[in-house]
């Protein structure tokens, strides 16, 4: 499995909860010009599928039928935002993508992380990110960070959570080229700062284009 060797970037943020993906997902969109979008969420159909999982209200939802609904997100997200954009030319940064399926569904769940990653590969069409950036904090650190009532995922509770943050370190080191692990403890500027560093790494023509930050990008409607 590969990503895309040439033409406008797929570029996707994961980790575990309140590490700061939507902060930094924006961030690099505003730098690269490029369509900022989510998983769950990115869709009308994502948002539907992403006010389930998320509801409290349906904490007997079987680990299998989340496992497809995270796919069914995906199938239109992919073919719905991401691929038409790229397509056009357009880069595109997703906060979350098949990784949190592997991590969430697959480690956190315990459902088999193979049959995760072929559903995941039928459902996006084949389509995988140039670059994955792990933002990496235990869950100890993120957990102060979560506001207000905690959703169905958050309140999931510290072992699964520790679950998730050890499953992405697994598919980080396992496929190095693809993703890159930055941590997310420190402050929002010394993470952008290490995100670009670790982006330009893989795609270095992204410099080129980009060498400063930029303001804030859009989210598809």
């Amino acid at each position: 499995m590969t990503g895309r060797s040439r033409g406008p970037r797929f570029l996707v943020f994961e980790g575990g909860e309140a590490v700061g993906k939507s902060t930094q997902a924006a961030r690099l969109a505003g730098r690269i010009d490029a369509l900022l979008t989510r998983e769950p969420g990115g869709t009308a159909v994502g948002a539907a599928v992403r006010a389930l999982m998320l509801d409290p209200g349906t904490a007997g939802l079987d680990d299998r039928a989340e496992a497809l609904l995270m796919a069914a997100d995906r199938a239109q997200h992919v073919a719905e935002v991401v691929r038409p954009a790229l397509d056009a030319g357009r880069h595109v940064v997703s906060d979350r993508y098949i990784g949190s399926s592997l991590a969430y569904q697959g480690f956190g769940r315990g459902l088999p992380v193979d049959q995760l990653r072929r559903l995941s590969s039928w459902a996006s069409g084949g389509l995988w990110p140039d670059v994955a950036v792990l933002l990496d904090a235990p869950p100890d650190v993120t957990a102060a960070r979560v506001a207000g009532r905690p959703d169905r995922v958050e309140a999931a509770g510290v072992e699964f959570h520790q679950r998730v943050v050890d499953g992405y370190r697994a598919l980080a080191a396992a496929d190095p080229d693809r993703w890159a692990v930055v941590d997310a403890c420190a402050d929002a500027d010394a993470v952008e700062a290490a995100v670009w560093k670790a982006v330009i790494t893989r795609c270095p023509e992204l410099a080129v284009v980009a060498p400063g930050p930029a303001g804030p990008a859009e989210r598809p409607r």
